[in-house]
Order: C-alpha cells, then sequence, then structure tokens
C-alpha cells in the first residue's frame, strides 16, 4: 500500500510500485486522505484504490508513505497511529522524501538507523531518533524500516525488496539497468 498526498513526488514511488506490480505480481494499491484524487509535483493525475482511512493494516506486507511537499504543512494527514500500528504489526514501514517525516512523528525512527532529505529535515520534529540518523546519499533498512531521500528511488526500491525477502535475477537486472546511466564514458 503506497499512501499519496495532493502534490507526492511521483518518481519517488515509481520504480518500487512498477518493479513490484511487473517483476513480483504485487496487489499495488494507493491510498489517499479521504479516497480523493491528487495531483503529483508533475502534474499526474491518480483516482487512489481507497482511503487512507479504510487502510486495514491485516491485508498488507508493506506500507510506504511517499514523500511531498504537504508533510511539512499543517494540510498534511494524520497517519502517525497507523504508521505506528503497521510498525507494530510487523509490517514493512518504508518512508522517502517528507515521508520519512512520518515516520519520525510516529516513533518508527526512535530506534533504528534511517536517513531522509537532511537531519535538520527530521530534527525540527524533535523526534527520539536524531542519534541513529546517518547522513547518506541512498536507502537504509534496518530490520523492516526503510528510508530514503527524495533522490535514492532506485536504493528504495532494492531495499523493500531485499527487506521482502525478493533478491534474484530480476532484482540484479534492474538494478545493472537503473545503473547504466551512470556508466556514461566522457
Amino acid at each position: 500500500m503506497t499512501i499519496l498526498t495532493e502534490n507526492f513526488s511521483d518518481w519517488e514511488i515509481a520504480l518500487i510500485n512498477s518493479a513490484g506490480r511487473g517483476y513480483y505480481d504485487f496487489d499495488t494499491r494507493f491510498a489517499t486522505p479521504g479516497g480523493s484524487t491528487v495531483t503529483s509535483s508533475s502534474g499526474m493525475i491518480i483516482s487512489p484504490h481507497l482511503a487512507i482511512e479504510d487502510i486495514q493494516l491485516g491485508d498488507l506486507d508493506l506500507l510506504i508513505v511517499c514523500g511531498g511537499t504537504i508533510w511539512q504543512t499543517d494540510q498534511a494527514p494524520d497517519i502517525t497511529a497507523l504508521v505506528a500500528a503497521a510498525y507494530e504489526k510487523n509490517l514493512v514501514v518504508a518512508g522517502i522524501c517528507d515521508g520519512t517525516r512520518v515516520l519520525a512523528q510516529s516513533g518508527v525512527l526512535d530506534k533504528v538507523r534511517h536517513t531522509s532529505n537532511s537531519a535538520e529535515n527530521l530534527s525540527k520534529l524533535n523526534y527520539g531518533g536524531a542519534a541513529y540518523y546517518q547522513d547518506v546519499p541512498y536507502a537504509i533498512a534496518d530490520g523492516r524500516v526503510i528510508t530514503a531521500p527524495g533522490t535514492a528511488p532506485v536504493s528504495f526500491m532494492a531495499e523493500i525488496l531485499l527487506t521482502l525477502g525478493l533478491s534474484d535475477d530480476n532484482l540484479k537486472v534492474y538494478l545493472a539497468m537503473f545503473a547504466a546511466e551512470h556508466r556514461k564514458e566522457s
């Protein structure tokens, strides 16, 4: 299940949902506040499967909080109880970009190594896990919690799949395909 909000950063969750659906036959589903249609930062209009309020955690293995500008405003939906409950039920909980702020506010990052867009981004929240913050440009998995800066959708996808136990040739091919652009000859 991927949580989306108005002006969500669509590139951040595109790879995990595409790879999950295309290679691993995930039932990719999207939820928004009130089940409302939302528009991404690039202008893509999304009609969700359900409302955040209707999420049934017993039906899930994975809960992803997509980043977006709303998470730093008072218009952000309060999903801290949902995220905390997902963590308590031992689901894989993942946040990217400002979606990591929700994990911090939920207490999920209090005792696990994690990252975000910056330490300052999370420190404004007065959360309990500041000592576990890692200043790295890639996703981090610690137990069943995955975090990433908004610039790391490839490693975010990989860490989620690895945490779910899906390390296979499909993942190796997918990672090699996305890494190829960085081998540009001068």
